[in-house]
């Protein structure tokens, strides 16, 4: 008899623990949330508008991954993205094709992907509707990669970040340009400290985004990875062909942005700058590709540690909403800290609208 009641005491404390463990988002995601898959880790997709998915896909579902993606999978997809940006729309159908030929299940609703997956990767091109996108995977626990931009708004940015805190499910944004070769090398002190830098990129115009966040993000993003946090004020100058925001540090230091575009104002390539440190100055670089971005996110599905700080995420959107508040405001000089404030009450606005 007390065998048995031993037994039937170790087993309550078994499922107890089992319980308790389900409760918390942040475990693991390669320990315990790999359901009947084994020791596969399946992702989902949302949005496949934008080739970063298909290129994602291709490289996770290879037959030969690298090691880092050795046991991770796409194995499903909700394919809507954008309702209205055609260069999006238009791409939905050839990437479900593209996607399907690499095993994925296409499915009809973002809540069936969720029941199928075990993280998330939110690659609407669009960020109008990444808050919405993004609320039932924080809701359901699911770790989630948002791609670029993080939203299609400050305020949305915000209200995304305060929903994965109240969660408490880990989430991730970034531009693949954080994860080039020569700004990772002088982020560790390739040329010292930092003192400043000159970073472009494209930054052709959306309609429906502020001006920078819809290609402008990449140079920006490539910014502040050199630059780290602490941005003040922003001020800028615009014309049809391109845009030069300049950034001051608390502590000084000034950082600068150039959106370049063609004299049509649509894209024109290129991406890169200068970082200027106490060893010297040094280019920055190009486009490395896509798997160093996507080694931080599988890496992160498994740890659950965000590899970027939601502050210094936030201040990169704050510095792209400051430089179209300059264009507002005729110019003048705009505090990070006013955007941010102005942007906070609207994401608690946007937050009780749809929770």
């Amino acid at each position: 008899m007390r065998q048995h009641l031993g037994f039937c005491a170790i087993f309550s404390l078994l499922v107890f623990a089992s319980t308790i463990g389900s409760l918390s988002p942040r475990t693991s995601v390669a320990a315990d949330q790999k359901g009947d898959s084994g020791d596969v880790l399946r992702i989902g997709i949302i949005g496949l508008d934008t080739s970063h998915a298909v290129h994602f896909t291709r490289t996770l579902n290879s037959e030969n991954p690298l090691p880092e993606f050795a046991g991770c999978r796409v194995v499903a997809a909700y394919p809507k993205g954008s309702p209205d940006i055609e260069s999006s729309v238009s791409r939905v159908p050839q990437y479900t094709e593209d996607v399907k030929k690499h095993g994925v299940e296409i499915v009809d609703s973002i809540p069936a992907l969720i029941e199928k997956v075990d993280a998330v990767l939110l690659e609407t091109n669009d960020g109008r509707p990444h808050l919405e996108q993004v609320l039932p995977v924080l809701k359901a626990g699911k770790p989630v990669f948002v791609d670029k931009p993080v939203a299609g708004s400050l305020a949305d940015a915000i209200a995304i970040y305060k929903a994965a805190e109240k969660y408490d499910v880990p989430l991730f944004t970034s531009s693949s340009l954080r994860y080039t070769t020569g700004a990772q090398e002088i982020v560790n002190g390739a040329i010292g400290d930092v003192l400043g830098c000159d970073a472009f990129s494209p930054c052709p115009l959306e309609p429906t985004h502020p001006d920078l966040f819809w290609y402008g993000i990449h140079g920006c993003e490539t910014l502040f990875t050199v630059m780290g946090p602490g941005c003040e004020t922003v001020t800028r100058v615009h014309t049809d062909v391109c845009d030069v925001v300049v950034g001051t540090w608390s502590d000084g230091r000034i950082g600068t942005f150039r959106g370049r575009r063609g004299k049509d104002g649509k894209y024109m390539g290129g991406y890169g700058g200068t970082a200027f440190g106490t060893k010297g100055a040094r280019p920055i670089g190009s486009f490395s590709g896509y798997e160093p971005l996507l080694k931080e996110i599988i890496a992160f599905f498994k740890s659950g540690e965000p590899p970027v700080s939601k502050e210094e995420t936030l201040q990169i959107y704050a510095f792209m909403e400051a430089a179209d508040e300059c264009k507002r405001q005729g110019y003048k000089t705009v505090n990070i800290s006013d955007v941010m404030e102005k942007a906070s009450a609207k994401a608690d606005e946007r937050l009780k609208a749809l929770e």
